[in-house]
């Protein structure tokens, strides 16, 4: 296991400065939600590209999240005990998600709103007395932490018993499986979509992504039994890996495609949503995420396993922020945004100076906070 965490905490370093390059393709047209946008979702060259990487990025990133929390659940539950383990998550995610609702969201919302002239606390105000919530980026642990306690109701009553060493080594499924995989998840998406499409919050969930990240969170859990990722290499899972690979290579094209495919048709409201209902753009968006996915993960992997699997020192000052960086770069991306507002510049421009520099400020402010003894145990 030690040998795995180098390049297993790296991952989940990078993954988080993706999820603040995410946002920050979004507050220059990009397609999604966030607290703030300075340039609407058009047509234009450069929203069309950040629009492509945001959604390459929700393929496979917040899948790969619960791909990787889902690998170290049995092992902390078997260590720590059913009490212990459900504390923990209680604390790591519980506490996290209520800061965000009860302090960052509402602090980041009221950013925005000071900047556009109605107010700093009257926006806190009204949120208070309203009720409403901002879960923001902290979803991701709203959700963990509803399927750590269902894995664990699961594993009480259906599991085998809790033990120091419960793993079984397997071989890593053939790709055969992971290509059905791909399509049960595609079918069970486009079913979800049906009722709820993409974009539309259900207690501050987008389930219409979720059937891929329970899915993840499964395959994380067999992960660690089955002994998958240490097996996972060229010479053990050559076919899988490369069959992953291709599947990326020969998907990710498909997207863009169809994008201008249905610009082009132009057949009439609701022929060209990609986010509901029943429609081949639709079907294809569902199909299109699980084959990114996981040739992206595997990729991923297989990179960083060959090429960032070595001490170092500042890798692990990365590595022990990273949580942090990923609770608080709401306000730290807004307030920064919001600064270079009055800058005229290309849009890629700006989004590649600002990701950048909320990357290094969100890193910097997160080295305090991991130090002080009531939160160091937290985050």
């Amino acid at each position: 296991m030690a040998s795995r965490d180098f390049y297993i905490d790296r991952l989940r370093s990078v993954m988080t400065a993706l999820v603040i390059l995410h946002h920050t393709a979004i507050t220059y047209g990009g397609a999604g939600g966030w607290f703030w946008r300075e340039f609407d979702t058009s047509a234009a060259p450069s929203s069309l590209l950040l629009t492509l990487f945001c959604a390459t990025n929700q393929a496979y990133f917040m899948g790969f999240f619960f791909l990787l929390a889902g690998f170290f659940t049995p092992p902390s539950l078997e260590r720590k005990g059913y009490p212990r383990f459900i504390l923990d998550r209680f604390l790591r995610l519980g506490l996290p998600l209520l800061a965000f609702i009860l302090i960052l969201g509402p602090v980041t919302a009221a950013i925005v709103t000071a900047f556009q002239g109605d107010g700093f606390w009257p926006t806190i105000v009204f949120l208070y007395n309203h009720q409403r919530i901002i879960n923001g980026p902290l979803w991701f642990a709203q959700a963990l932490l509803i399927f750590s306690l269902v894995y664990c109701v699961w594993r009480a009553f259906f599991g085998p018993p809790l033990h120091p060493v419960a793993q079984s080594p397997t071989p890593v499924p053939v790709f055969s499986r992971w290509l059905w995989s791909a399509l049960a998840v595609t079918v069970v998406s486009i079913a979800v979509r049906q009722f709820i499409p993409v974009g539309e919050n259900i207690f501050g969930l987008q389930l219409a992504y979720f059937p891929g990240y329970i899915f993840l969170f499964a395959v994380g859990l067999a992960a660690w039994r089955h002994d998958w990722l240490r097996q996972f290499n060229w010479k053990n899972a050559r076919p899988q890996i490369r069959g992953s690979i291709i599947s990326l290579i020969i998907a990710w094209p498909c997207l863009p495609i169809g994008i201008v495919v249905a610009r082009f048709l132009n057949s009439g409201p609701g022929k060209a949503n990609f986010s509901g209902g029943f429609s081949w753009t639709v079907i294809l968006y569902a199909l299109w995420e699980p084959f990114v996915a996981w040739g992206a993960i595997s990729l991923w992997l297989l990179l960083f396993r060959d090429y960032m699997n070595r001490p170092s020192a500042f890798w692990n000052w990365l590595n022990r922020r990273a949580y942090a960086v990923y609770i608080i770069h709401p306000p730290i991306l807004v307030s920064i945004s919001l600064l270079f507002h009055p800058w005229i510049a290309p849009a890629l421009l700006k989004f590649a100076i600002t990701g950048t520099l909320t990357c290094i400020a969100c890193w910097l402010i997160s080295d305090p906070l991991v130090r002080l003894p009531g939160l160091r145990k937290i985050i």
